[in-house]
C-alpha cells in the first residue's frame, strides 16, 4: 500500500470501522502548539491523558518512541506518539530541530501493532513536519516502511489552502 493524501481536517478522519489518529508529541510533557491545538478543541481526552501520563512519570517524562493510545469515540483512538525531543527554540538555524526520526519509526511500529490488533486504518497530519521541524521527505518513507508496507492503510491530511482574494 501507499500513503493516500487528502485535503481535509485530520481531527475528522474519514472512513468507517476502527481508526487510529496519529500525531507527534514532545518528550517533556508540554502541550500547546501546532496540531494539538485543533486536536484538543475537538477531543479534550488526548491532552488530559498525555498530561496525566507525564505527571505519573519521574525524572524525564517520556521515552522517545513511546505511544499512548486514547479512545475518543467508539471507533476512533488517538495515538500520542513521542517523536520530538524537547520543544523548538528561538534560534532554529543553530540548533537541531526537535524531531527525532528514529523515535517516530519506533512509535510507528507500536502503531502498526495496534492497527493489526484492531483492524484499524491510520490517519494523520504530516507528523513531525510542523512544530517539530522535521522534513516530510524523510518522514514519509518511514511511514511507508513501518505501516503501508505491512498492509496498513494510511491517510495523510493536508488542510485546505486559504486564499485571501488579494493579489500581490
Amino acid at each position: 500500500m501507499t500513503l493516500t493524501y487528502v485535503t481535509g481536517d485530520a481531527t475528522e478522519p474519514g472512513g468507517t470501522g476502527p481508526r487510529l489518529l496519529v500525531h507527534v508529541c514532545n518528550d517533556i510533557g508540554a502541550w500547546g502548539r501546532g496540531f494539538v491545538l485543533a486536536l484538543s478543541k475537538r477531543f479534550p481526552e488526548p491532552e488530559k491523558a498525555y498530561k496525566d501520563w507525564a505527571a505519573r512519570k519521574t525524572g524525564h517524562p517520556f521515552e522517545l518512541g513511546e505511544v499512548q493510545f486514547v479512545e475518543v469515540e467508539p471507533d476512533l483512538t488517538v495515538a500520542n506518539l513521542i517523536g520530538q525531543h524537547d520543544i523548538a527554540r528561538k534560534n532554529r538555524l543553530t540548533e537541531r530541530p526537535p524531531v527525532r526520526y528514529e523515535a517516530i519509526r519506533t512509535g510507528l511500529k507500536r502503531v502498526r501493532e495496534e492497527a493489526e490488533r484492531t483492524g484499524a486504518t491510520v490517519h494523520m497530519p504530516r507528523i513531525g513536519a510542523g512544530v517539530a521541524g522535521g522534513d516530510w521527505a524523510v518522514i514519509a518513507p518511514i511511514i511507508e516502511e513501518e505501516l503501508a508496507a505491512h498492509g496498513i492503510a494510511v491517510t495523510v491530511y493536508d488542510l485546505p489552502t486559504v486564499t485571501t482574494g488579494v493579489e500581490s
